[in-house]
């Protein structure tokens, strides 16, 4: 067969900067479970566009809850030509049956296990309405994802690892990956990594820091590659174990992406991030730092305790601690999130309409401030943290030590300012 997989994306803003933004991954392992024997082509519409005029004879799609509703408009396409549409990723898994009305089947969860059996029944003209695997695939079946096709920017991603044990309210990954922390074995990464031509690698695992023995590991056989890595990472570990944060420099970790989240430990209790205290978030950055590295900080803003305050509060706290980056998000209620089902059941969901659930849009009632003030606050932080000043003074700071760190960080600090004025918050 002749198959497509597409990730699909709305009003798109391409230009040089989309370079620098984070990749995705899915795809590519999806290409790596499908037979050989079959030919894959590879879309995200964020960097290209979709040729409609191009035979297939099965099209996979896999989408977030906020390119959801785009999704089913190029199933629905498809399907009229007569073409078999299957979706997957975390919005079909959490809502199988709305995807389904624009699916001939849906993938529930992992595919490793299911994706193969769906490609079989449906040469067989058995495809069945839903796939589930009745159990985690163990990490040493997950193989190498595809890194010959899909390649869009600077950085290609890998994961590690899959699972997380801490179960955020506002997070659904559970649900979809489970509790159940599973690292790939090591050598497997490894053979994978030398695979990859780009320089930088993107971690796409919740977080590097749930098993610090199994990194520590995974970082010593690293450290030969001559690579840069962008990780994700918790504050309990990066705040203590500097032997960690030693030799995740030395493998090539350049840049931790921490779930700061909020600077209220009352709010951080709420939303059941267990891994953070605020007292020690001045202490993980400044090791961080210390050890060569830089640091992105995860923000979201309209928690119940959040008052117009709250965005001053943060702006000061993140210029004390001199954060590299940062990324700010409004709380959005997803579907099969706890969050999700608090709110509902208080009454508090505005819009269920998903292309607004991409953490741009106010979608339920806050409750310390009106919603024109939260978003009045996000769009004033993120327009001032990344003012063009500020921009040009992070990227030439003392931290960035040759100029391809310079390059690099200022492409990154522009790229997002194009995304946070233009395609985000229209600022």
């Amino acid at each position: 067969m002749k198959i497509l997989l597409i990730s699909p994306h709305t009003n798109v803003i391409r230009n040089f900067f989309t370079k620098f933004s984070y990749p995705s991954l899915t795809l590519q392992q999806i290409a790596a479970i499908t037979p050989r024997e079959h030919t894959i082509d590879i879309v995200d519409e964020r960097y290209e566009n979709i040729n409609f005029d191009k035979a297939y004879d099965l099209i996979g799609i896999s989408c977030l809850t906020y390119n959801s509703l785009r999704g089913y408009e190029i199933a629905d396409i498809y399907r009229k030509r007569g073409i078999p549409v299957v979706f997957g990723g975390y919005h079909a898994s959490l809502l199988p049956e709305e995807a389904k009305q624009h699916a001939d089947s849906v993938v529930i969860g992992e595919a490793e296990l299911s994706w193969p059996q769906l490609l079989k029944e449906l040469e067989n003209g058995k495809l069945k309405p839903f796939y589930k695997a009745d159990k985690l695939v163990e990490p040493e079946l997950i193989p190498p994802a595809r890194h010959d096709i899909g390649v869009y920017t600077f950085m290609e991603a890998l994961q590690a690892s899959r699972g997380c044990p801490t179960g955020c309210e506002f997070c659904a990954m559970q649900k979809v990956e489970g509790p159940r922390f599973r690292g790939r074995p090591v050598d497997h990464i490894i053979n994978e990594m030398k695979l990859i031509k780009s320089k930088i690698i993107f971690f796409a695992d919740a977080s590097l820091t749930i098993s610090p023995p199994y990194m520590k590991s995974l970082f010593r056989e690293m450290a030969s590659l001559n690579k840069k890595f962008h990780c994700f990472g918790n504050i309990n570990v990066l705040s203590r174990d500097d032997e960690f944060l030693r030799i995740s420099s030395e493998a090539g970790v350049d840049k931790w992406y921490m779930g700061i989240e909020s600077i209220s430990q009352e709010t951080i209790n709420q939303v059941g991030k267990q891994t953070n205290k605020v007292e020690n978030y001045v202490k993980a950055i400044k090791k961080i730092q210390d050890h060569g590295m830089k640091v992105v900080g995860f923000f979201m803003f309209g928690f119940d305790n959040d008052t117009p305050d709250i965005f001053r509060e943060t702006l000061n706290a993140m210029y004390e601690w001199d954060l590299d980056e940062a990324s700010f998000s409004i709380v959005t209620p997803y579907p099969g999130t706890r969050l999700f089902e608090r709110l509902e059941k208080e009454g508090r969901i505005t819009s269920y309409d998903w292309s607004r659930y991409a953490e741009d849009n106010v979608n339920f009632k806050p409750i310390k401030m009106t919603e024109d003030e939260l978003m009045e606050g996000i769009r004033g932080i993120s327009a001032e943290f990344y003012s063009i000043k500020n921009s040009f003074k992070r990227s030439f700071g003392l931290r960035n030590t040759n100029p391809i760190d310079t390059i690099m960080t200022l492409g990154s600090n522009l790229a997002l300012r194009t995304f946070y004025k233009r395609e985000k918050l229209h600022i």
